[in-house]
Order: C-alpha cells, then sequence, then structure tokens
C-alpha cells in the first residue's frame, strides 16, 4: 500500500472518531454545567481544555461563554478539530482514497458529511443541541458500522482501525484527566465521596455508563472508575483495550509486509509498562503524572507510525 493511502486511511478514522468524541464532550458540559450549583460561563473552560483548544479558543475571544464554546467546538472553521472541521475533513481523506473503501462506507462518509454541513449551517440553539449531538454521533456510527460490516480486513482495514483507537484512547486520557484535576473542587478530594451525577455524566461521555453498572452496581467510586477507564480490557473504549488493539492491529501489518517496525514495539511496551499494573500502583505513581506520560507516548506513537509506514511519500 502507498504510504498516502495509509495516511489517508489513518486520518480520515481519526477524525471521525474525532468529530464524535467531540459531540460527547459537549454533551458532557452541557450535564456537568446542570448539576452544579451557581453555574457560570466558566463551566465550559474544562471541557475546551479536555478537548485540546483552550488556547486557540482564547486566542479567538476574549471570555469564556457557552454560546462561543459550544460554537466554537461545533462549528468554527478557525478550530481545526470542531465537528464540523474533523466531519469535513475525514470526507476529504475519504476521497483520496475511495478506491480502498467499499461503496457502503464512502455512501456513509459522505452521508455525515452533508448532515452536519446542514445541520450546522448556522449557530445551534440549546433546544436543537441535543438532537443535533446525537445525530452527528449517529452518523458517525453508521460509518463504523459499514466499515465491520463490508470491509476486508486486511491492511486496509488496519490503519482504519489504528486511527481510531489512537484517537480514542488520546480522548479517554483526556477526559479523566480533566475530570480529576480540573472539575474536582482541589486536589484533596480525590479519592472522597463526589456527587454521584457528575460521575455518571463523565462515564456517558465515553459511552461506559452501563457497562460500568455492569461491574460496579450504582456506587461511583473514583477509584473504580479510574480503573474501568484505565485498565479494563473488556470495555471499548478505556486505554487497556485501546493500546491493546493498537498493539494487534500493527501486528496485523506485521504479518502482511513481512516486517516488525518500531512502532510496534512502542505500543507493546505501552501496554507492559503503563498498562498492566494495578489501580492502586497508578495512584501511587500519580494519576495525573500517569495520564500525562501516557498522552506524551500515544503522540510518539502517532508519530512513530506515520515513520514507518512513509504516511508522505
Amino acid at each position: 500500500m502507498l504510504g498516502k493511502t495509509a495516511n489517508g486511511l489513518f486520518w480520515m478514522y481519526r477524525y471521525l472518531e474525532r468529530a464524535e468524541n467531540t459531540a460527547r464532550l459537549i454533551e458532557t458540559g452541557q450535564r456537568i454545567a446542570l448539576t452544579r450549583s451557581g453555574a457560570s460561563d466558566l463551566e465550559w473552560r474544562p471541557v475546551l481544555q479536555t478537548a485540546g483548544v483552550y488556547d486557540a479558543y482564547l486566542a479567538a475571544h476574549q471570555d469564556v461563554t457557552k454560546d462561543a464554546a459550544i460554537d466554537w467546538l461545533l462549528r468554527s472553521k478557525d478550530n481545526p478539530s470542531s465537528v464540523i472541521h474533523c466531519i469535513a475533513a475525514a470526507r476529504q481523506n475519504a476521497r483520496l482514497v475511495r478506491t480502498a473503501l467499499t461503496h457502503e462506507v464512502w455512501e456513509a462518509t459522505n452521508g455525515a458529511h452533508m448532515r452536519a454541513q446542514h445541520l450546522l449551517a448556522r449557530k445551534v440553539g440549546e433546544r436543537d443541541l441535543p438532537a443535533v449531538l446525537g445525530t452527528i454521533r449517529q452518523a458517525t456510527s453508521l460509518v463504523r458500522g459499514a466499515t465491520h460490516g463490508t470491509m476486508l480486513r486486511n491492511d486496509i482495514y488496519d490503519f482504519a482501525r489504528i486511527g481510531t483507537f489512537l484517537e480514542r484512547a488520546d480522548n479517554t486520557a483526556r477526559i479523566l484527566d480533566v475530570k480529576y484535576y480540573v472539575l474536582l473542587p482541589s486536589v484533596t478530594s480525590i479519592g472522597s465521596s463526589l456527587d454521584n451525577v457528575q460521575w455518571e455524566t463523565i462515564l456517558r461521555s465515553v459511552s461506559a455508563r452501563g457497562g460500568f453498572r455492569m461491574e460496579y452496581g450504582n456506587s461511583y467510586e473514583p477509584q473504580d472508575i479510574a480503573k474501568f477507564l484505565i485498565l479494563d480490557r473488556r470495555m471499548p473504549r478505556s486505554l487497556a483495550f485501546c493500546v491493546r488493539k493498537l498493539r494487534d492491529n500493527l501486528g496485523y501489518l506485521v504479518e502482511c509486509y513481512g516486517k516488525r517496525p518500531e512502532a510496534w514495539h512502542k505500543a507493546d511496551h505501552i501496554d507492559r509498562a503503563y498498562l498492566s499494573h494495578t489501580i492502586d500502583t497508578i495512584f501511587d505513581y500519580g494519576l495525573h503524572e500517569f495520564i500525562q506520560r501516557l498522552l506524551d507516548l500515544l503522540s510518539e506513537l502517532g508519530a512513530q507510525i506515520e515513520k514507518d509506514y512513509r504516511f508522505y511519500e
């Protein structure tokens, strides 16, 4: 496979995952704001920080307001991580690798783009926001479903999965980190009994509420939630699950191409050195430090994948 084709597949699915994650993040911000007394527009600063766009937002706006933050995350052309920008970028990459996709995947991607363009053509009102976010999530899910249902399990599929799980791992880590160190009243509150509604909202943001309740019941203990989102290999958005899938798909590429690149070793190192511990060990290390280290390693892994498979050649 040409490096440019691998690059297009990788980024197509990263952008789709990012669009869905951003939509979930906006919904999370709304829910958290509704559960806190004396909520203000500043409640949206953590949401912007989680999305990694806070500094860029401040460069374009004087103050953090709810309406401006939501519009920046949904529609802003100046925000490369906005939902409308991500879906447009995913479609553009899909066009570049059109011959590598099935008809169903292309139609689902093009349909997601058209729906996003229609829904986000103008500023979204608060009353319409839940329906718009739900439609965006559904549209990206249709692409994922078409991929699983129609794509041959070859190197094309592997690069699509690698892009998906790298983006997903990054998102889960950011949400968990910001919850502990920005949304909490103080660092001393870590591990204490916190408002169940807020923790439930965080689980909802990564589609983990149902699975968590099956495993732990209705008790939302922070340490259990951290364990579930970091170490549970059955939960499709946990860090351990995502990194294991990254290693597996990189391993399938090893079988396909007959060469074990540095990227596989990096993924294997993350899994063995960081995601094979107990949650108590992680807390002793420092949750914030642990997650920041993982984010750095995931960024390095992404750069190594681009290098190993010559994405720009």
